[in-house]
């Protein structure tokens, strides 16, 4: 029998945050679905009361979600989203028609399931974990809404996921690097082997592309559960792309048809792929390829609206600050081409905070080409490196010349940008030096906060 704290109604969101990190934190791994399904039958199996559109690989989950809920939404679907991590505030990770729930609504959300979190723990091993029991929220809050389509991200991995209780009618595989290692293997084919535990019997896999071995992994999983599956650069893709003021204008191939010139105001060729991905797997949600492609005014309308928090995000200009929440080299990578891509800034100041547990080195290493200086500093979680050891490692790579320890976030977000101006005389927002907030969703939620209270003031 597990030791866990006694469910006690929530009155606050503070008070309901308490609660669920009171609980395992994310970080710690038991794989075993017992616990989660015991917790939704108990809640009535709320995952199974509309369709799910269920999304695995290592980056791109996020925007790909967003793009899938507003596309639906554009065609009149009431939909639920579940994403993670959040990153300014917990009620992100549950939204009803695009909008996160309200403090109250979480609230509700939270004490409506507390009580049955205590049953289960008394009954398992282990106690419910803060995601398994956010995730047990979420299903029950869209069965209550109710929504017709739920789009669900996974935490971590697939098979062992939590979210993988329910059996979604569409997988999306985004493309799947090296993360997590420690929790999901060290190899690209021991991650892509998990990652395809979410491909249930009947669904349609979209797969975007991926490294041959993973590719592999992912059409035997297709084929010994009975899976459809339709792939990026063989069923559906990118036509092209070009630049455009506050984003990118694409043309994608999609299952039903093709759709020319969308603006998409999110930065980046992954951005591009992301939309592809998205506008696959609502076509292939919505049944028959054969059928007439979607209206074309509903498709612009939908990508033109929208958003993705964190991910190449402009939040000042004179200095242009973005922030971006790529946390490995996978996700690096995307990012900087995208800053050589997108933008003509003369220089750029990176701001780097990062998690301890992750591939540290890679993600510096894959910025140093593209980076003028580097400010290292720390969030403030436990996870975080230090600022100083961060300092050691970035400096066996930059120079010491081309880094600055600056432990507190404020403080290094405002020296990045004086070194920012004093590269660029003329003003510009665009053009000129910049500054970029990464390497972690935890230090971009935190600047982002923090730089909305400077431009408050």
């Amino acid at each position: 029998m597990s030791e866990t704290p006694q469910a006690r109604p929530a009155h606050t969101i503070q008070e309901a945050e308490e609660a669920l990190l009171s609980r395992w934190p994310e970080t710690r791994l038991e794989p075993s679905l017992d616990r989660i399904r015991a917790f939704t039958e108990l809640l009535g199996d709320p995952q199974h009361a509309y369709q799910v559109v269920h999304l695995t690989g290592t980056n791109g989950k996020t925007s790909t979600a967003r793009i899938i809920e507003t596309l639906l939404s554009t065609l009149e679907l009431r939909t639920g989203r579940f994403t993670s991590p959040h990153v300014e505030r917990i009620n992100e990770r549950i939204s009803i028609d695009g909008e996160p729930l309200s403090d109250d609504d979480f609230v509700a959300a939270f004490n409506d399931v507390a009580p049955y979190t205590h049953l289960v723990d008394e009954d398992q091993p282990h106690p419910l974990s803060f995601f398994e029991t956010v995730v047990g929220m979420a299903f029950a809050k869209f069965a209550e809404t109710p929504v017709d389509v739920a789009v669900v991200e996974v935490g971590m991995g697939g098979s062992w996921d939590a979210t993988n209780v329910a059996d979604g009618a569409v997988a999306v595989i985004t493309p799947i690097g090296l993360d997590h290692a420690q929790y999901l293997g060290d190899t690209p084919v021991a991650i892509a082997t998990e990652k395809a535990g979410i491909i249930k019997p009947g669904a349609v896999v979209v797969i975007a592309k991926q490294l041959p071995e993973v590719r592999e992994v992912l059409l035997a999983r297709a084929a010994e559960v009975g899976a459809t599956v339709v792939e990026e650069d063989v069923d559906f893709g990118v036509l092209s792309t070009t630049a455009a003021v506050g984003g990118q204008l694409v043309s994608l191939r999609g299952l039903r048809g093709t759709y020319e010139d969308l603006f998409v105001p999110l930065y980046g060729a992954h951005q591009a792929q992301n939309a592809a991905l998205a506008l696959a797997a609502v076509e292939a949600l919505l049944g028959d390829q054969d059928s007439d492609p979607l209206d074309a005014e509903l498709v612009t309308d939908a990508y033109a609206r929208v958003s993705s928090p964190g991910r190449l995000e402009i939040v000042r200009s004179s200095p242009t600050i973005l922030l971006d929440a790529a946390h490995n080299p996978h996700g690096a990578e995307a990012t900087a081409a995208a800053l050589e891509d997108a933008f003509s800034f003369e220089s750029v100041i990176g701001v780097v905070g990062v998690m301890g547990d992750k591939d540290v080195e890679g993600l510096l290493a894959v910025f140093e080409p593209h980076l003028s200086h580097l400010i290292v500093t720390q969030n403030s979680t436990e996870r975080a490196m230090s600022a100083r050891r961060l300092g050691e490692l970035a400096i066996e790579i930059y120079g010491e010349d081309r880094v600055t320890v600056v432990p507190r976030l404020d403080d290094a977000i405002d020296a990045a940008s004086a070194l920012a101006e004093d590269t660029d005389g003329s003003g510009s927002s665009i053009s000129g030096g910049a500054v970029l907030v990464t390497g972690s969703v935890v230090t971009v939620g935190e600047a982002r906060v923090l730089l909305r209270r400077k431009g408050a003031r």
